[in-house]
């Protein structure tokens, strides 16, 4: 049970491996030739495909299909910002630290959706 716990969480976890790690995978579990030559975007599309595995969306298109776009989200960083300056103005400490944490993760998604 605890092995097989093991491999369904390194296949979910693709795309965080490390190029040195996706060859190991490449050359222990699949019959892949010319791995050493690859890229890493080259050797998970290599691996997916060897081990049935369905590519996922990527975050761009997650997002872009719940219709967000990064004109939105750099309007909603800017109200925060807006309610983060009358929170600090009242200093209120709780919702500073509220406010930063919510910026930060709105960031973050325009980060994604423009890097992507």
């Amino acid at each position: 049970m605890g092995a097989e716990e093991k491999e369904e969480g390194k296949e979910k976890d693709l795309e965080r491996m490390t190029v040195k790690e996706l060859r190991v995978v490449a050359t222990e579990r699949t019959d892949l030739v010319g791995i050493h030559a690859m890229k890493k975007a080259e050797l998970l599309a290599a691996v997916r495909e060897a081990k049935g595995i369905k590519e996922e969306k990527a975050p761009k298109e997650r997002l872009e299909e719940r219709g967000i776009t990064v004109k939105q989200l750099k309007a909603k960083i800017v109200e925060l910002k807006g309610k983060r300056q009358e929170a600090r103005e009242a200093k209120d400490k709780r919702m500073i630290d509220i406010l930063r944490r919510r910026l930060s993760r709105v960031k973050k998604r325009t980060r994604k959706i423009s890097h992507a």
